[in-house]
């Protein structure tokens, strides 16, 4: 009974602790949400822009043809940009919660990969937003004009609007991710850089099926995720080469 009692109570601390960081982690997004929701027009006026650039200037323009919608956009995109402003707090709770468990060879091979989440996700973000939605969104709007001797325009709702853009950055963000998930996989045994580099065919298959998920289906959008996720692809085997020549050195020095 004793024995019970010895491991009921580590657990209930792992549990309160880890109740506090959710409450701390709760309060940062919420806080976020807060000012980004002050700010949410200047935020929305800045995911525009793409679609802005591709119109041409005061040239075109976006409705709502509910009465609540434009206030419910605010309110989506206060909380679209309050997680990635809460996110940093968010992941230091994480770390601080993980980092006692783990043994000090592991916390290093650990924070490297919670660094490069945020840098690779704002990456792919960047590139969905300045490089492919303006790209797209020329696209989609050349359909305009004179159809059969009717006129054709272009008036995207708000709501829709945003749930594209969102659905863009992150579609590409979270894709940058690949290297991560890789890397992790490999750090944990269930890959090897060879067996990855023997599926390279199914790889580059693989990265257009999500391309081709992940985005508007339009084939341009899809080749400008497929391309980079196969990059990415090439640039985790040459990662997975690095660490394991580092292991190898690694370990002729300690024998």
């Amino acid at each position: 009974m004793s024995d019970v009692d010895a491991t009921r109570a580590p657990l209930m601390d792992h549990l309160v602790e880890l109740r506090g960081r959710l409450i701390r982690s709760v309060i940062a997004l919420l806080f976020a949400f807060g000012v980004c929701f002050y700010f949410a027009e200047q935020i929305f006026s800045f995911l525009v822009q793409p679609l802005v650039r591709a119109f041409g200037a005061d040239q075109g323009k976006l409705i709502y043809t509910k009465l609540y919608e434009a206030f419910f956009v605010e309110v989506r995109v206060a909380f679209f940009a309050a997680f990635f402003v809460a996110f940093p707090i968010i992941a230091n709770q994480i770390w601080a919660f993980v980092a006692p468990g783990l043994y000090k060879k592991e916390s290093r091979a650990f924070l490297p990969f919670l660094i490069a989440t945020p840098v690779l996700f704002t990456l792919g973000g960047a590139l969905a937003y300045y490089v492919v939605m303006p790209t797209a969104f020329e696209f989609f709007l050349g359909f305009q004009g004179n159809i059969g001797g009717i006129e054709q325009e272009a008036l995207p709702a708000v709501g829709e609007y945003l749930s594209l853009v969102m659905h863009f950055i992150l579609a590409f963000g979270i894709a940058f991710l690949l290297p991560v998930l890789l890397m992790l996989l490999e750090r944990a045994g269930m890959v090897t850089r060879h067996q990855l580099a023997k599926g390279r065919r199914y790889a580059i298959l693989v990265a257009f099926v999500i391309a081709a998920v992940a985005t508007p289906p339009d084939v341009l959008s899809q080749f400008m995720l497929a391309v980079p996720l196969i990059l990415l692809f090439e640039f985790s085997l040459i990662a997975m080469w690095f660490t394991e020549s580092r292991r190898a050195r690694q370990g002729d020095a300690g024998a």
